[in-house]
Order: structure tokens, then sequence, then C-alpha cells
């Protein structure tokens, strides 16, 4: 593919990549915005080449996965080199009393959604934001995070009972 018209077709990926970034990177804004402008870099300096045996979605999403499991790596080994350094804690988000309103609903059912994702294994989790979010194919998604059509099928449904049972605990503790 051409490179003007690469850089093109990127771009209208870019709302797509943000956030296929965001969930490799575990909704941080900071750390997704690495990885999306190393994958971009990768894709500039040639480093990463587009083949045509994906869809260009698929292949570039592949480049984010890998790109944000390399940046992990590295984060990784550098707390392993510096095991004094703290941990920054999240900031929980600051509530507001008074009556409930639709917005503050629609924020605590995302809030929950948000939590149960974040206990799902890894794959599970990967497979059902490329499948709902991105509105990929399972075969799309299994070619993404470099696993065969049977493995991605059977995380997505793992994942789809498991989110399930984890709505449903969560829901009862509230």
């Amino acid at each position: 593919m051409e490179g003007e018209h690469l850089a093109r077709e990127l771009a209208s990926l870019h709302a797509a990549s943000w956030g296929w970034a965001l969930a490799c990177c575990g909704r941080d804004p900071s750390a997704a915005a690495d990885a999306l402008q190393q994958a971009y870099s990768k894709v500039l300096e040639g480093k990463a080449r587009f083949g045509g045996q994906a869809a260009l979605k698929t292949w570039f999403f592949s480049v984010i996965r890998l790109t944000a499991m390399e940046q992990r790596r590295s984060i990784v080994r550098w707390l392993r080199r510096a095991p004094d350094r703290e941990q920054p804690a999240d900031e929980a988000p600051a509530s507001s009393s008074g009556k409930p309103d639709r917005g503050l609903e629609r924020a605590e059912a995302a809030a929950r959604l948000s939590r149960a994702l974040a206990r799902l294994a890894p794959r599970q989790r990967e497979v059902l934001h490329l499948v709902f979010y991105e509105e990929l194919s399972i075969a799309d998604a299994a070619t993404i995070m470099g696993v065969s059509i049977g493995s991605a099928r059977q995380h997505y449904d793992r994942g789809k009972k498991n989110l399930r049972d984890l709505l449903g605990d969560d829901l009862r503790t509230s």
C-alpha cells in the first residue's frame, strides 16, 4: 500500500485505534498514547509493514497490541530493577451527594462494567473488546491476538460467561 494512501487509511482508523490502545493498556490514557504513537512510528519507519494478508484494521490492531505488550514488558523490567519505587494509587472518582440522575446511573453502570472487565483474564478481555467495541469478527480478533480461531472462540465464550457472572456478583454486592 502506498505511503500517502496508508496514512489516510490509518487516519480514518484513529478513533478505533485509540480505543483499542486504551484497552491494551488497561485504560491508562498516557500508556495508550505512548503505545499508539510507537505503533504509528513503526509503520512510518517501515518496521511494521502491511502485507495485505488481513484487513488493514486487523493488521494495525495487531501492531498496537504487540507494541502495548512490549511497552508493558519494558515497564515490568524497569520496576524489577527499582523495587523500592512506590506505585501510584488509583484515585477514586469523586461522588456527588444529592438526587441521583441518569448520568450518574450510567456512570455507575459503566464503572461496574469496567471493574468486571478488569477481572477477566486478559485474552477474554481482549476478544470481547475486539468483537463488541470494535465490531470485528472472532476470526479477525484471533488474527489480532495471534491465536487460532478456536482459541479465540473459547476465550470469547468463557469471557461472556465470566462477565455475566461477575456483573451478577457486582450487582448483588452493590
